[in-house]
């Protein structure tokens, strides 16, 4: 492997990687809190277990086409079990061409626009489901501002988009502070109800993250110098948004909108699947709860109200951050734990919520949404 010399990294590089890592290191893996033999779940009452179901989909998903597929692995390295997972429906999975032609609105984390240039994307993801009927569209907010500034402008495209049709098919996927970000905003600005088929929340900071307590907004800010960063500081409330005393007293004086349906998808990796970069603060996280991904603790991930959907084997980084395809180099050191089939994980996703859409308990199609086109505010992911 190449020779990396952190003296050979653009300006502002090391000071960035030494601000997200924290200081702690871990000789060896701690035992999984995962497993058929560990204690199972208890999610609140007002929460539906579809793990089954879920599981059943993305396996379908994977034998048929994931092999050929980047970062493949099998639907049992792929999912994560706790405790005692609900059985499957026994269905078939339709595996055609989408009916409803859902458009997944990805809404991205802290920092995306400082090293979304760097990541220097394919755009595979939306690739890949568009040969099935679906469409992706990546909603841009501000990289360092507050999750209220980022609901308005969620909301703006949102009605900037063209309407046609009997249906509503936006599906707005939240990563990490990407949902709290939507969920301010379908609180806050009624008018984009009717559009939004769905909320799914992946690794979605929704309780707010310990980890926050510990950076500062000044040295998140330090993310402005990373290689083709295109980020301003905004109103620079980004960490202050997800801090879990923000996010616990926001969720406490706010009800979600009821005609929405939510998903929650979880990161829960096997100790061996965190890459370094993570470990310590994986390890920091550990002592409130070994359930974590290294940035989010599981129980915090979960919107109330929501479809269960699963745990998926990635940790924090690894489910939405494609870092190893185009810097391996880089990745070999930081995050060696990086690969994931996230193609056929959108696409699990999108074919799991259709169906469930299609259930007769599930609210009636009523709004029009029409093709996503959003000037000067999306683009393809």
């Amino acid at each position: 492997m190449m020779q990396i010399r952190t003296s050979d990294w653009p300006e502002g590089l090391t000071a960035v990687v030494a601000a997200v890592m924290f200081v702690g290191a871990c000789a060896s893996a701690p035992p999984s809190p995962y497993g058929e033999a560990a204690p199972s779940l208890a999610l609140g009452p007002d929460m539906v277990d579809q793990r089954g179901r879920f599981r059943e989909v993305y396996c379908a998903i994977l034998e048929q086409h994931g092999p050929e597929l980047p970062d493949f692995r099998s639907c049992e390295e792929a999912l994560t079990r706790i405790g005692k997972e609900p059985p499957g429906t026994g269905l078939p999975v339709e595996l055609g061409q989408s009916n409803r032609r859902l458009v997944a609105a990805v809404v991205p984390g802290v920092g995306w626009g400082c090293f979304s240039n760097w990541l220097d994307l394919q755009g595979t993801a939306a690739t890949h489901v568009r040969r099935s009927g679906y469409d992706v569209v990546a909603i841009d907010v501000d990289a360092l501002s507050s999750s209220s500034y980022n609901a308005r402008q969620i909301r703006d495209a949102i009605m900037g988009m063209n309407q046609e049709g009997t249906d509503s098919r936006l599906v707005l996927v939240g990563y990490s502070k990407g949902t709290p970000d939507i969920l301010e905003a379908v609180v806050s600005y009624p008018e984009i109800r009717e559009r939004i088929a769905a909320v799914v929340s992946v690794a979605g900071a929704v309780g707010g993250s310990p980890v926050a307590d510990e950076v500062t907004q000044e040295k998140l800010e330090l993310l402005k110098h990373w290689p083709g960063a295109e980020c301003s500081e905004g109103d620079g409330g980004a960490l202050e948004s997800i801090q879990p005393a923000t996010r616990q007293a926001w969720l406490a004086e706010n009800t979600l909108p009821r005609e929405i349906p939510y998903y929650s998808l979880a990161t829960c990796p096997q100790p061996d699947k965190i890459s370094p970069v993570l470990k310590p603060s994986y390890n920091k996280l550990r002592k409130l709860n070994p359930r974590n991904d290294g940035m989010m603790l599981f129980d915090d991930q979960l919107v109330r109200g929501s479809t269960f959907v699963g745990c998926v084997n990635a940790d924090h980084w690894a489910v939405a951050v494609p870092v190893a395809r185009t810097h391996p180099n880089i990745a070999a050191l930081f995050v060696d734990e990086n690969d994931y089939p996230r193609e056929a994980l959108l696409e699990a996703v999108l074919r799991f919520v259709e169906e469930d859409l299609s259930r007769p308990t599930k609210r009636p199609a009523r709004a029009v949404f029409g093709e996503p086109t959003l000037p000067g505010r999306a683009r393809s992911t």
